[in-house]
This record gives C-alpha cells, structure tokens and sequence, in this order.
C-alpha cells in the first residue's frame, strides 16, 4: 500500500491538488486538497502530472514469427518508457496471424512472462474465417480487424463487403467493435504508376488518394446501419469524410474513429523526397488537411488517437535507397504519443484534460476497460504517467526502446517528458530507466455477454 500526490492530478472530475491512495494494485481512494493517509509510503509528485497511464488500443507487436520487426519484450518496453500501460496488439503481422483460436493461443504463449504492460488482443476478419469469430470473442479478443485493401502481407488478405455481410450480424449480436482498415480501390479509381520517381513523396500521397478513404468509410456507414455492429474506422487521415462520420455520429449510429500522432504533427508539403521514415497508409496528408483533423478531435468527431506502431527491419524500409516504392508502410511511435500530441495540442490550446480523455478514457473504452482502465478513479487499476508537461527534450536513438531506432521523430524536439510510470500501482520506468521487469498481464477476459 501507498500513494502518490501532487498538485494536478488529472482525475474524473478534472486537475486538482489530490493524494491517490493505492492498495493491492487498485485505486482505493482519492484524497484531494493536503489531506494525506498516515502510516503509509507517499511518493510527492511535486508540480507534476498525475495521470491515468496511456491505452494504445492500435500497436503491432509482430510475434510470433516476425519478432525481428519488434516483439512484445522490445514493444512493451517502449510503451513503459512512454507512459503507456496498456496496448492492444494488431492480428497481424504476425506468423500466423490472429484469426483462429489456435494462432490466438500461439501468440498468448509468446507473450508469456515478456510484458512490462498489460496487453489485449484483436482478432481479424478475413474472407472464410466467419466460424472463428466466436470461438475467439469467447477466449477473450476485443474484437476483428480487417482491411477492405490488400492489407501488405498475403497471409492477412482483405474482405468484400459480403464477407463483411457475413461477419458483422455476428460481431453485432456479442457486442464486440469492428475495426476497419479503410480504403478501397473503386471501379472508378486507379493506382497511380508511380514508377517513375520511387522516391517521390508526392508520387505517393498521389497513389492513395482521399477518395479511397472516403468511400471505403461511406460503405461502413452503410454497413453499420444495416446491421448495429459497432464499427471504428482506425488511423483515419482524410479530412474530406469527417462531415460523413459527423452526420453517423449525429444519426446515433455505433461509429468510433481514431486518428494517430504523426497525422497530426508531420504535413506532405514538409516531408523530403527519399525519406520512407514517413511512408505509411493511409499516408500523411497536406498542411490544411491536418489542421481539419485537429478540428474534428477538438470538437468530438474524432474520438482518440493512438499509436498505429507498425514497425520493421531497417532494411524493409530501403532508408539507403531513399525508395518509397519498395518500403514497408509503417511509422514506429509507441514510445512518443504523449510527448508528441502535448507539443502540438498545446499550441492549439487543447487541455491537458483532453489529451488524457483522447489517449487514456477513450480508447479504454473501444477495448471495453472503461471500468478498469483509463482513468484515476477508485477501484481502477493504479495505472499511472507521472509526466512534465513544461521540460522539452529531444529525442536521440538512445532513448528509443523500440527494437529498432527507424522514427520520423528521431532527432526532435518536443515538450512532455515521462517521469515515472506505474502498472498496477508497480513502477515500471523512472528517471529514463526501466525498472520492473515483466509485470504486465494479458487482458483477455469476455468484454460484454451476447445480446441473444
């Protein structure tokens, strides 16, 4: 048992000056004002803030059978040093991937004893898997992910819609969210011959037009309506479907939308010709479009952000070659959410209070841990980032605890440095070290009952 205090501490009810009591790995109480409890250690926080640990529902950790791209030991390392305390893994790009109960069961027993935070799972949805779907919402996934384009590796191939005709009554009944890759070559659109100039950023942005995203969100819209099977649209980068996901959300439709930080910090009109550091899809879009995704976070259209830590091998990312052709299409970022969201919202007079609604309550609630998780509440768990919002610092390959040092974010300044972070009221990284080992847990209880 102990507590920790601080002048803003970042709870339910807003920043105050509070005392958080821990017990046994739960929140059990929260003194606000001087009071404090007797008899007990207190860690004084000082100035700093307090608050819930991070919940990246979007990271692809790529074990087993890709560990060399990252791994739950190096990934979840890297959310401790950030201040995350909870991640939900991607089914792919694993080997197999997640869309059977067997390979569920082979990607648990990787994670065994390797976790410095506590980690969900998702599932997929790919064309024929329509029977696995139970089977894995009952051992305990969050839910499906699927693409509606080729998804990068062959083995994770992407759904029509009547495979999602297929999947979604099911999804619908057990009350577990759909999450959607979206874009979707139309009849009456065209991959770009970019060829020519593999190296040109523009060549790329050109390839995965707007127009693949709009109309891949326009047909789940639709599909939500027809079947109330919750849909969130991940890492969306278009601007132009906001009005529709605004007019869903109006209508009462089940439709949740996370963006991610470099949609949001970097623009195309800054990125340099022959930096695949920056290739990912969607891709980063224009200036103007990345201050209407601000917008729509500001305002509630967008719900939260998270990582979208899609990571590889420095060689798949042909950094020699500049080629943004042949590189694999993923940005490495768990680490720096906080501290890379912090700089740019706060210029845009965003509220601590926001930020930890957008990375903390949010998408504790996409994964069905809002009764656990993303919150300094008591009967939580005591899942802490004790961060400075005030210290700059720059990040250098040092620092960086992913399995490989490849980030657009190499080398910048930005304001929030993590201080300490705590899993279940364990300190898992202090003062720029690790500290706890592998305390994290798998989080794979039944998130609802079935509406049957």
């Amino acid at each position: 048992m102990f507590a920790i205090k601080s002048t803003r501490v970042v709870t339910a009810d807003g920043i105050k000056k509070a005392c958080v009591v821990v017990d046994t790995g739960k929140i059990s109480e929260i003194l606000e004002g001087d009071k404090t409890p007797e008899g007990i250690e207190i860690f004084d926080a000082g100035d700093a803030v307090v608050m819930p640990g991070l919940v990246d529902s979007h990271v692809h950790l790529n074990e087993p059978g890709r560990t060399e791209w990252e791994g739950f030991e190096t990934g979840s390392r890297a959310a401790a040093a950030g201040g995350t305390t909870t991640i939900c893994d991607m089914p792919l790009n694993s080997i197999p991937v997640t869309t059977t109960l067997k390979a569920l069961g082979e990607k648990v027993e990787a994670a065994e004893k390797k976790l410095e935070v506590d980690c969900g799972f998702w599932g997929g949805v790919v064309p024929g898997n329509a029977d696995s779907l139970v089977p894995l919402i009952e051992a305990g996934v969050k839910g499906f992910k699927c693409f509606l384009t080729h998804s990068g590796i062959d083995d994770f191939p992407n759904v029509t819609e009547e495979d999602l005709r297929l999947a979604m009554p099911i999804l619908a009944k057990y009350g577990v969210p759909l999450l959607v890759h979206a874009e979707l070559e139309c009849a009456d659109s065209h991959q770009e011959d970019w060829s020519g100039s593999p190296s040109s950023y523009r060549a790329f942005l050109n390839s995965r037009p707007r127009k693949w995203e709009n109309d891949a969100i326009d047909l789940m819209i639709k599909l939500c309506r027809e079947f109330n099977c919750p849909v969130h649209i991940v890492h969306l980068s278009s601007s132009d479907a906001i009005a529709a996901i605004s007019a869903a959300k109006d209508e009462g439709l089940p439709f949740t939308v996370e963006t991610c930080p470099h949609y949001l910090t970097f623009a195309a009109e800054e990125i340099t010709d022959g930096d695949p550091r920056f290739k990912c899809a969607p891709p980063i879009r224009e200036r103007e479009n990345r201050e209407k995704l601000w917008g729509a976070l500001m305002n509630g259209t967008i719900d939260f952000i998270v990582s979208d830590h899609s990571p590889c091998t420095p060689s798949l990312k042909f950094l020699n070659e500049g080629n943004l052709q042949k590189a694999w299409g993923g940005i490495s970022s768990m680490q720096f959410v906080l501290p890379s969201i912090w700089t740019q919202a706060e210029k845009r007079g965003a509220t601590i209070m926001q930020v930890a609604d957008w990375l903390c309550a949010k998408p504790a609630q996409l994964l069905g841990l809002e009764n656990r998780k993303g919150s300094i509440s008591v009967g939580h768990d005591a899942d802490f980032v004790v961060w400075n919002p005030e210290a700059e610092m720059q990040i250098e390959p040092s620092m960086i605890q992913h399995r490989h040092k490849v980030t657009p974010y190499d080398g910048m300044q930005l304001m929030g440095k993590v201080e300490r972070t705590y899993v279940r009221g364990q300190i898992v990284f202090q003062d720029g070290q690790l500290t706890n080992g592998t305390v994290g847990r798998m989080l794979l209880q039944q998130r609802v009952e079935s509406k049957s």
